[in-house]
């Protein structure tokens, strides 16, 4: 692979943008060497600057999972842009897609459209917080919810401590009001509840991790959740941005028979645009305003054209039965012959999954929570991607980030994939 273009245009990004990046992932700080900048992409590939192929497994952190460059989307998006990008008032899309959204998803009766799953965890804070006229909430260490500061924040010494900021900008008055728990950990959240009795307006949990890692919930932990909220009327929020409309057309929500309060959306749901939701009850979301007294607000909220790409989207997948059956089923090929690869070649490694998501540790123990996950060799995943990327497979370039597949993957594609696997585990 030559990187020449890209070399040059991360120079010249430094100059202008902070890292050269905006969003700091993508400097590949946590494997080093220099990012590649893309140029095009389409089905189940991306292609750099120096016009190198590469099969795609970030697919934009999650929203590909029909393909780049999805026909009916990108027609969708064209369309409404003739009749004009942004209004700042009210258009039929938004209704339509939010119809879409509650059929598909059990358990919510009204949807707010945004443009980020950072400001739908935000936003569904501040309304839990609102509707339960308390202050306090609970989210899992290597959860992560966006940037908002109330999610900047790490574990303290104990279940019981109040979280500490880990980003200068976050006040402790913001931090104090965070509470830290440990993932698949039910001990620590009823430890957190019995010394905050009274005070916690919400847990907020991705219900299948996927910021340190896949990371599944243990058999009856998100029901176990769902139990202690009930009993302390808390409200338990699922942060789905990433698993919304990917693991199951409800989600989480209709794969494990669990229900939340609040869920939150992105990623899918945008179908590549910018994008994020929140729903819930009526009797909770009808505090929001201009009908309750909780304020969010965004002159680009519910954007046109985000709305066209999105319905296209949900629209397809809800028409598909099979969809999420493929899905499936490609991602469990993917697994077995990873998994097979590197066992031929006596790495070690663990694999977690849960449908379309997908990820690699490099430890031989469980990985289940933020810090079995931060146990494995750093060293060997990074030589682990860099090796794949000479190969002309992309995947995150972190140790903490799950792999996302597309419908678009072939079998081809797949075999390819195992076969570079085996290529690079041999250095490994």
């Amino acid at each position: 692979m030559i990187y020449q273009r890209s070399s040059q245009l991360f120079i010249e990004a430094e100059k202008v943008i902070p890292g050269g990046v905006n969003s700091p992932v993508r400097a590949f700080k946590g494997v080093g060497g220099t990012p590649i900048f893309a140029k095009s992409a389409k089905g189940a590939y991306v292609y750099d600057e120096d016009d190198n192929r590469y099969i795609d497994y970030i697919n934009s952190w999650g929203p590909m999972i029909l393909g780049h460059a999805y026909q009916p989307v990108v027609d969708a998006v064209i369309e409404r842009a003739k009749n004009g990008t942004s209004f700042g008032m009210p258009t039929e899309l938004e209704t339509k897609i939010a119809a879409l959204a509650i059929s598909m998803v059990p358990n919510i009766d009204k949807i707010r459209f945004v443009n980020s799953g950072t400001e739908a965890c935000m936003s569904a804070i501040r309304l839990a917080r609102g509707f339960t006229k308390r202050d306090k909430i609970i989210k899992f260490a290597g959860c992560y919810h966006g940037h908002s500061d109330s999610f900047l924040i790490q574990a303290g010494s104990g279940a019981s401590t109040f979280g500490i900021p880990n980003s200068p900008g976050v006040t402790q008055g913001t931090a104090k009001d965070t509470l830290l728990a440990h993932y698949n950990d039910l001990e620590s959240v009823k430890a957190l509840f019995e010394a905050n009795k009274n005070e916690i307006a919400a847990i907020i949990i991705e219900p299948v991790a996927g910021n340190m890692g896949c990371i599944p919930p243990k058999d009856g932990f998100l029901q176990s959740l769902r139990q202690l909220c009930d009993e302390y009327n808390s409200l338990l929020i699922f942060d789905e941005v990433m698993t919304g409309f990917r693991l199951a057309k409800g989600g989480v929500q209709e794969l494990y028979n669990v229900n939340a309060d609040i869920v939150c959306f992105g990623k899918v749901i945008g179908g590549g645009l910018p994008v994020g939701a929140f729903a819930a009850r009526n009797e909770i979301m009808n505090y929001l305003a201009p009908i309750g007294p909780v304020y969010q607000a965004g002159t680009l909220s519910g954007n046109p054209l985000a709305m066209a790409a999105g319905l296209a989207m949900l629209e397809a997948l809800n028409t598909d039965d099979e969809v999420f059956e493929r899905l499936d089923a490609k991602t469990a090929y993917l697994e077995n012959g990873i998994r097979e690869a590197l066992q031929k070649h006596q790495v070690i490694f663990t694999i977690n999954r849960v449908g379309s998501m997908i990820s690699v540790h490099f430890d031989a123990n469980p990985v289940v929570d933020f810090q079995t996950a931060k146990n494995g060799d750093n060293e060997t995943f990074k030589k682990f991607f860099h090796g794949l990327l000479k190969e002309g497979v992309y995947i995150a370039p972190s140790a903490y980030e799950t792999w996302f597949i597309t419908d678009a993957l072939s079998f081809e594609d797949l075999d390819y994939t195992i076969n570079a696997v085996g290529k690079v585990a041999k250095s490994l």
